[in-house]
């Protein structure tokens, strides 16, 4: 782990830019160094970041479970946290940014930038430092299996799981985005037709699947859709399964899936609610945001406006402002 103090110099700032700064500005950036992606200029954002008077501390780690440590140790002194790295860099941070409280700011420096795209924060790191600037903030729910996981995006049972199994970071270097449409159609071989039990707010079905996918967020697997009318603030879960099917059949539900768009699809299982359990034939994992974290059966349940969040300003917020 590397450790950056520096603290921000004024010799470069413009009389606008010396205008703007503001003492108790303090950040605790968090870079997932294994994370990084190609091209970012990390310290180009950190330097915009300190020529607007904040107060910033760097911390590199190469292991992802000192992430939560380093936030669960931020001081008073700091009064944001900004995480450098992709959606399962932000999962492994959700339990300890929900006890500390303070709001989180984006860099997205992954593969998919799913949450980011979400949001609507730009996946160049010095656009999303400037939203963290702009300290424009949303309250955005978090979903939860099992009663102490929390995930930002999606959680998968089934195919999805042999996805991130399959899906190497040299997969991810080489073929970016496109590399979690093609290992959907590798993992498809392998994929196994499984019994599900599923109650969602009280309504029981049961049926055969081979993919159940639990949205919190809009976006998933680089671009995927999870449902249209999905957001990540509407205090509902979003819920679809996939019955069991031929691969040629998959193939034409690729735009659905872009789109989330699942209406006249007989292949698609569609649910929305707060508390979705789910039994499978045998015990399944579960994957959230890409990292497998527990087992079926998986009880889902809703963190309404759970955490705070450094986005772009909605189009009206931006009017007020300016009148």
């Amino acid at each position: 782990m590397a450790s950056d103090p520096e603290s921000p110099g004024s010799a470069s700032l413009s009389p606008f830019e010396l205008s703007e700064i503001m003492t108790g500005k303090g950040i605790l950036l968090i870079v997932n160094g294994s994370a990084r992606a190609g091209g970012c200029d990390l310290d180009e954002a950190v330097g915009y970041l300190r020529r607007r008077g904040f107060q910033l501390r760097r911390e590199i780690v190469e292991d992802p479970r000192r992430i939560t440590e380093l936030i669960e140790r931020s001081g008073a002194e700091t009064d944001r946290i900004v995480l450098g790295g992709g959606d399962g860099t932000f999962n492994r941070s959700a339990e300890a940014l929900l006890k500390c409280g303070k709001p989180l700011g984006i860099l997205p420096m992954g593969t998919a930038n799913d949450l980011a795209h979400t949001l609507g924060i730009p996946v160049d790191v010095v656009g999303a430092a400037k939203i963290i600037a702009a300290g424009n903030t949303r309250r955005i729910d978090l979903g939860c299996v099992n009663e102490a996981i929390y995930f930002f995006n999606v959680a998968h049972i089934g195919l999805g799981t042999l996805v991130t199994r399959r899906l190497s970071e040299d997969k991810k270097q080489h073929w970016g985005k496109i590399s979690y449409l093609r290992t959907v159609l590798e993992a498809w071989r392998g994929a196994r037709p499984f019994g599900v039990e599923l109650d969602c707010d009280g309504h029981r079905e049961r049926f055969g699947s081979i993919e159940v996918a639990v949205g919190n967020g809009r976006n998933y697997g680089g671009g995927m859709t999870i449902a249209s009318e999905a957001r990540i603030d509407d205090q509902l879960l979003h819920l679809f399964s996939l019955e069991p099917q031929s691969i040629l059949r998959l193939a034409t539900l690729f735009p659905a899936l872009f789109t989330g768009n699942y209406r006249g699809k007989a292949e698609v299982r569609f649910r929305s609610g707060r508390n979705i359990t789910v039994h499978t034939s045998e015990p399944l994992k579960v994957v959230t945001d890409g990292e497998e974290r527990t087992m079926t059966p998986a009880r889902f349940t809703i963190r309404q406006k759970a955490l705070s969040i450094f986005v772009p300003a909605r189009e009206e917020e931006s009017k007020d402002a300016a009148n």
